[in-house]
């Protein structure tokens, strides 16, 4: 059993997905596929399989070059995968990145400070008084 593993248990262990939900759903969608047909996330991984991926970040195209059991740093993650995705998917991904939106806000703006919120409604209440 040291040499096979459940494709959502390694894609998320190489750090593909940042959780195994997450590659799970993924993989029930229809995102990962193993030699153009979709696979069930209960699919035993081996090594020398290649799969396509498709994340809302990038597409992959990835060969496996090792198994892991457990969740490792980014650095050994890494040498249990080949990347093999082509020049015109990597082209691709650079416009992807680029244009994708994190959801994260940008710094000093958005939601008022406390302050900015007093002096807001300082100067509403001065000109309600002033009706």
């Amino acid at each position: 059993m040291a040499d096979k593993l459940r494709l959502d248990k390694y894609l998320w262990a190489i750090r593909i997905f940042k959780t195994r939900t997450q590659a799970t759903s993924a993989i029930e969608d229809g995102k990962v596929k193993f030699q153009g047909t979709s696979v069930k996330a209960s699919r035993l991984v081996c090594i020398g399989d290649r799969y396509e991926i498709k994340t809302p970040a990038r597409k992959w195209t990835i060969e496996v070059m090792g198994i892991i059991q457990n969740r490792v740093s980014y650095e050994e993650a890494v040498k249990n995968y080949a990347d093999l995705t082509s020049d015109e998917d990597k082209q691709l991904n650079k416009n992807v990145s680029a244009s994708f939106f994190t959801g994260k806000r940008l710094s000093k703006t958005g939601r008022p400070s406390k302050k900015q919120r007093r002096d807001l409604n300082d100067l509403l209440n001065n000109e309600s008084d002033e009706d």
